[in-house]
């Protein structure tokens, strides 16, 4: 996909078309591989590969002259312009809110955890809700790890730290105490 610039009103204007190169299917009918063009005409294989691939950003009417001359086509043989269709409206799902819930629980579903304990998100999550600070999970991490957080099942590769319901509010208490009097 090709992205065109187009100087208009003093400004630069991004106009997103797809123009398609044919290269892949002119080269087909043709019998010739991309290295055999590259050959007959002394454009960069990596260029061909990009454009009979569809990565291409861009081409210049030398090169498309060359293509040309070799494949005894015209431009409109190579190039395909599509315009680009009218923007989409996207709608957003609307969440409903339950008034009677503070407004910072959010009402996306929560990560697999075991029964007996929350982990790392729902930590920040709550911490969030009754002191109005959100950590970082790299901060909730070091608090694990230097035992200010207790936790009942240790986070491994892939596994999350599992707190329990008790240990929580114990940190919830120091947090409030020690951190959050400070400032």
């Amino acid at each position: 996909m090709l992205t065109l610039y187009l100087y208009l009103c003093d400004n630069w204007c991004m106009i997103s078309s797809v123009i398609t190169v044919k290269l892949k299917k002119l080269l087909e009918d043709r019998g010739k591989s991309i290295f055999q063009l590259h050959k007959e005409t002394n454009i960069t294989y990596p260029t061909l590969h990009k454009m009979a691939s569809g990565k291409g950003e861009g081409i210049s009417f030398k090169v498309l002259e060359k293509l040309c001359e070799k494949l005894e086509c015209f431009p409109s043989d190579l190039l395909f312009y599509e315009p680009n269709p009218a923007p989409q409206t996207v709608k957003r799902q609307t969440v409903k809110v339950d008034p009677e819930k503070p407004a910072s629980t959010p009402e996306t579903p929560k990560k697999a955890a075991s029964s007996d304990g929350m982990i790392v998100r729902d930590v920040r999550e709550r911490l969030f809700a009754t002191t109005g600070k959100m950590l970082s999970r790299e901060r909730i991490n070091n608090y694990i790890t230097n035992g200010t957080l207790r936790t009942t099942q240790p986070g491994g590769k892939g596994t999350p730290h599992i707190i329990s319901e008790a240990d929580y509010l114990e940190f919830e208490t120091w947090y409030k105490a020690n951190i959050l009097k400070e400032k």
